[in-house]
């Protein structure tokens, strides 16, 4: 794998900084060994964990956010390494190219009632060649069908396959199609020969087709802006015909550099390394501090902590670079990974986003016992890792939830090569239901994380919705987009995982190796499964 020392990339006054902080800190030969659960979680504490926190929005302040390929990103990467170094470990900094992207496109109701979609509503396509652009005209469903039943077979739309859907069809307006069994491409070629200004393709709307979708293709030809929807902002536009709508295609890409960061303890059977990550990039244009700077100041104030910790297996730490842009970090780390070294990990712990202001405690359902994933897609090992954090939660009588293990975040490139994962998630732009609301507080109907993706992902609270963290106050203490108690308990959680399977991650190893696991779903419980929408 490509590395270099992580001080490489510290600057002159980088370097200075840290010298000067240095000089007002206890010696490290002073600070307690944290080798107990108890001692460690004391040890990890809010305050600490907030300190990064506030570093990540100072950064992000000053450079606009802390997007891979940006100048924020690569500050923040300095300040990891420096923190890391500080406690004493020798980190290193691998490096990636990737190709770098920044959208600026747009779907708007322009009237009645403008509204501007988010990036959690719609996406771009991504044709070869993707035609930029920009149009306006009123709103057209074309063989649309809202409600989709829910038992509904999926693919069963040909909205906007056929000719024929656009007989009547009013030249100058935007299409609004569904996904289905065409290709996308046929889609909006047809609604550009039957003179289409444009075109929405929402999702199809049975379960598991809702949210947001790639569109590839051959786009050769294509002249119109078109743009994904997911089926909730497909039915906004549907539900209002006759309504202006505004679609923008815009973008530049070119290919640029980011970075993972890697620190592992000095102590540890090699030949048994637990790893533990969370990606350290956030979106462009927002701070990025709930997604997913809580995962990595937590995850950091662990490793901070743990720096006198004699562990019997050997610890990686691991802050990953532009997962926002698909997971890339991670999976190329693992890609170049050989199959000794694969076998040397015994597991992999994620922690994205653990702070989520309108919370669950969710866990990664590692032993499937919502039923969400397919049969054979959770490596064995991963119920054992499910079942720890569910002991830290009944040990504080908290309750918790499944979280969906979909391999959305940057274990997925781990799960794929066989490594069993576990971690937590506290919601992205899921809904809170109200047998959730009755179990963690907080209002139910809305989004876990209502800055999800989104400039108000700040410590700030700068862009809030007044009213609605207004509402959450009640139940909770809020700074900016974080939800305290969460990130405290979280927190202590990653600690304990981090620390008890340091010690022994036998019972991982003995399920892995023989491709079953002793427990069921009756013994791990079940809980509502949630997920966070696929990386664009």
């Amino acid at each position: 794998m490509r590395t270099r020392r992580a001080s490489a990339l510290l600057t002159a006054a980088a370097v200075s900084a840290a010298l000067a902080t240095a000089a007002t800190n206890v010696p490290a030969s002073a600070a307690p060994p944290n080798d107990t659960v108890d001692k460690l979680t004391k040890a990890v504490k809010l305050r600490g964990v907030m300190n990064h926190l506030e570093a990540f929005q100072r950064i992000a302040d000053k450079h606009g956010d802390r997007a891979a390929g940006r100048k924020g990103y690569r500050k923040s990467v300095n300040y990891v390494v420096r923190k890391l170094e500080r406690a004493g470990y020798d980190p290193t900094v691998q490096e990636f190219s990737f190709p770098y992207v920044e959208d600026s496109s747009e779907l708007e109701r322009v009237s009645p009632q403008p509204r501007v979609f988010g990036d959690q509503d719609f996406y771009r396509n991504v044709f070869e060649p993707t035609f930029q652009g920009e149009a306006d005209g009123p709103i057209t469903p074309v063989d649309v069908v809202v409600p989709m039943a829910a038992d509904a077979p999926a693919n069963t739309s040909t909205s906007g396959c056929e000719e024929s859907d656009f007989d009547d069809f009013t030249p100058g307006g935007v299409a609004l199609m569904q996904r289905g069994t065409c290709d996308f491409t046929v889609k909006a070629l047809n609604a550009q020969e039957a003179g289409a200004v444009a075109a929405v393709v929402m999702n199809e709307g049975q379960p598991g087709r809702t949210g947001l979708m790639g569109m590839s293709g051959d786009g050769t030809g294509l002249t119109i802006p078109v743009v994904a929807a997911t089926y909730d902002a497909g039915v906004d536009l549907h539900s209002t015909p006759g309504a202006t709508v505004r679609v923008l295609v815009d973008f530049f890409e070119e290919e640029r550099t980011s970075w993972n960061v890697l620190a592992e303890t000095k102590r540890g059977d090699r030949a048994n390394t637990v790893m533990a990550g969370a990606h350290l990039d956030g979106v462009q244009d927002g701070a990025g501090i709930n997604d997913n700077g809580s995962g990595s100041a937590a995850l950091l104030e662990t490793a901070i902590q743990m720096k006198k910790v004699k562990p019997a297996n050997r610890v990686r730490f691991a802050w990953w670079g532009a997962e926002e842009e698909g997971l890339l970090g991670s999976d190329h780390y693992v890609s170049r990974l050989k199959k000794r070294q694969i076998a040397n990990i015994a597991l992999y712990l994620n922690f994205d986003m653990v702070a989520s202001p309108n919370f669950t405690f969710g866990i990664y359902d590692g032993n499937n016992s919502s039923g969400t994933a397919e049969p054979g897609f959770i490596p064995k090992g991963s119920a054992r890792i499910e079942k720890v954090f569910e002991k830290f939660y009944d040990k504080r009588g908290l309750r918790y939830e499944d979280s969906e293990f979909s391999g959305r975040s940057d274990y997925g490139p781990f799960i794929a090569v066989g490594i069993p994962a576990g971690g937590l998630f506290t919601g992205a732009e899921g809904v809170k239901t109200k047998r959730e609301a009755r179990r963690h507080g907080g209002v139910a109907g809305e989004s876990y994380d209502p800055c999800y993706h989104s400039a108000c992902d700040n410590l700030t609270g700068a862009g809030q919705d007044r009213k609605l963290y207004r509402l959450l106050k009640k139940d909770y203490r809020l700074v900016g987009n974080v939800n305290t108690k969460a990130l405290d308990v979280n927190s202590d959680a990653i600690a304990t995982a981090v620390l008890k399977f340091a010690r022994d991650t036998s019972r991982v190893r003995v399920d892995r190796a023989h491709g079953s696991s002793s427990l069921t779903s009756k013994t791990l419980g079940t809980g509502h499964a949630h997920g966070k929408t696929a990386r664009r």
